[in-house]
């Protein structure tokens, strides 16, 4: 009777350790087995930059926002899990960027300059990055799947983002302003001013968490901060307004028409000043910042699908015989 029970123990162990490594190895080469995982985002997209802002000087960040100005960002993301601590996010975004310094408030401070400076662009964001994401609270879980779990996480990645400033016109239609080079970009006689490129590189960091509304689909929430490497998202950047004899010489006739007329767009000495203050004319007023970069982030409402299987399998366990 025991040499029957212990080779049954034998055959059982042998047949679990063989049903067990199979379903690992498959899980480890296959797609359909809930380690990848579709998403879809959208939400708010919020410009940091030159134009525009809060009350007072120009500050960094949630102060210096222009809530009226914000456009809706959306997302498509790949996330690959080699283990449910660590996911790896390839995505991609559509956005739309804003600032318009008429909309500053006026209350008597330092944000009336910016207010009358009377600058103002908007821009399409197409953006494409791979990034890393951390899930700290995975080793506090019990292993029995995702239904019911938040999960916090943080991400960060690297992108390469497309960006097209334009303004409107005299006549109400859209100009694009990196050609016309409002701020000598190019010029011999600016050799400091820098042309800019409108694909360049950034840095994404951010934090989320994720909700499990089944084992195969969640909803959740994403701040994503993007640091940039160039000042001109907004066109603007230097602090001194270039002399506009300059257009003719290095611009198409037709530029430079439409650069004169765009360069400089103060209003300061109908509304700011006396009439005839010399303090706010294109020799002496200044036209931006160039001791910040800008910036912009999102705030996303996220959704995803594992797809394959149920989400992450629950533990396998052989049964104990007595």
């Amino acid at each position: 009777m025991k040499p029957h029970v212990h080779t049954v123990r034998l055959s059982v162990l042998f047949l679990c350790f063989v049903f067990y490594s199979k379903t690992s190895f498959s899980q480890a080469i296959t797609f359909a087995n809930g380690k990848y995982e579709l998403g879809l985002g959208i939400g708010p997209i919020h410009f940091l930059g030159d134009l525009g802002g809060g009350v007072g000087r120009g500050t960094k960040f949630i102060k210096d926002l222009d809530i009226p100005l914000t456009k809706l960002n959306k997302g498509l993301y790949l996330n690959y899990y080699p283990t449910e601590w660590l996911g790896l996010r390839l995505a991609g975004n559509i956005g739309y960027v804003e600032g318009d310094d008429t909309q500053a408030p006026a209350k008597g401070g330092a944000e009336e300059d910016r207010k009358y400076r009377n600058l103002s662009f908007h821009s399409k964001i197409s953006e494409v990055y791979a990034g890393v994401e951390l899930y700290p609270t995975v080793f506090f879980e019990k292993y029995d799947g995702l239904l019911g779990k938040i999960r916090p996480f943080v991400v960060g990645g690297v992108g390469v983002y497309h960006f097209d400033p334009y303004t409107k016109g005299a006549n109400g239609k859209d100009v694009r302003l990196q050609p016309l080079s409002l701020e000598g970009q190019g010029f011999p006689q600016y050799p400091d001013s820098k042309p800019y490129k409108l694909t360049q590189m950034n840095i994404l960091l951010g934090v989320g968490f994720k909700y499990y509304i089944k084992e195969n689909f969640y909803v959740g929430l994403e701040m994503l901060h993007r640091k940039l490497f160039t000042d001109y998202i907004d066109d603007v950047s230097k602090d001194f307004y270039v002399d506009p004899i300059h257009f003719d010489a290095n611009l198409s006739s037709t530029q430079a028409v439409l650069a004169r007329s765009l360069y400089y767009r103060g209003t300061y000495t109908s509304a700011a000043s006396n009439p005839g203050d010399s303090r706010y004319s294109p020799q002496v007023a200044q036209r931006g910042d160039p001791s910040e970069n800008d910036a912009f982030f999102s705030s996303i409402l996220r959704m995803g699908w594992r797809l394959g299987g149920d989400g992450i399998s629950k533990q396998l366990k052989c049964p104990v015989f007595y």
